[in-house]
């Protein structure tokens, strides 16, 4: 499969008081077409440290950042917008909706601003809350609200879809559900996915599982039979 986005050689260090921290050294790291990448780590082991600098949110210290060949590292920030904005959908753990808005308005303030978006309410069937629309957040439970919030990173068709615990505060079940939408989106729609977990369990639902430590990748494989999240015991 050919590489949509790639990273080579990124390293990444914060300077705190006197001190440099190395959050990343030297990681090289490839998101292919149509794949499902977990990134397994402790905290502080640098994964969302990489996924902010591969969707454009962080710039790194050395190392080059390509999109489809394409350099983003030397990008300003009028570039980085554009690549977020029509390129990158982003999960975070916490939801971010707004609360005054309902389901389907807040995925409107994304359909509004690109060419060729997903229609809110297709978004929202395809998370599985088609009936749900016109509910607020707080009339929506944790795990409706965050799949409100992977409708509204998919509604404008990304390319890369990149997701920063998307169940860390969900309950088991509803983290499963979760999941099953992720991997639903991957798979229907051909969205590149990368998922950053601590939950070792979740990669065997990836198509590669990529374990970081200590800012550098220590370990990478491949799974020929992912599972399907509802397989899954955390």
């Amino acid at each position: 499969m050919a590489a949509v986005l790639e990273a080579q050689r990124i390293s990444k260090t914060y300077r705190m008081g006197e001190v440099d921290v190395h959050a990343l050294s030297s990681v090289d790291f490839e998101l292919r077409e149509g794949e499902l990448v977990v990134l397994l780590g402790a905290s502080g082991s640098g994964k969302s440290t990489l996924l902010n600098i591969l969707g454009g949110l962080d710039t790194p210290t050395s190392g080059k950042v390509l999109y489809r060949g394409g350099d983003l590292t030397d990008a300003g920030e009028a570039q980085l917008t554009d690549y977020r904005r029509r390129h990158v959908g982003f999960v975070f753990q916490f939801y971010n909706l707004i609360p005054s808005l309902t389901a389907e308005e807040n995925l409107q303030l994304v359909t509004d601003i690109v060419d060729e978006p997903l229609p809110p309410r297709e978004a929202l069937e395809l998370v599985g809350l088609g009936e749900r629309r016109d509910h607020f957040p707080a009339q929506l439970s944790g795990g409706e609200q965050q799949r409100v919030a992977i409708a509204r990173a998919v509604a404008k068709r990304p390319q890369i879809l990149l997701c920063d615990e998307p169940t860390g505060a969900l309950d088991f079940r509803t983290g499963v559900r979760v999941l099953e939408v992720i991997r639903r989106v991957n798979r229907e729609l051909g969205t590149c996915t990368a998922v950053i977990t601590h939950n070792a369990p979740v990669g065997e639902m990836a198509d590669r599982v990529i374990v970081l430590a200590d800012g550098r990748i220590q370990s990478e494989r491949k799974n020929p039979n992912p599972k399907q999240p509802m397989e899954l015991s955390w």
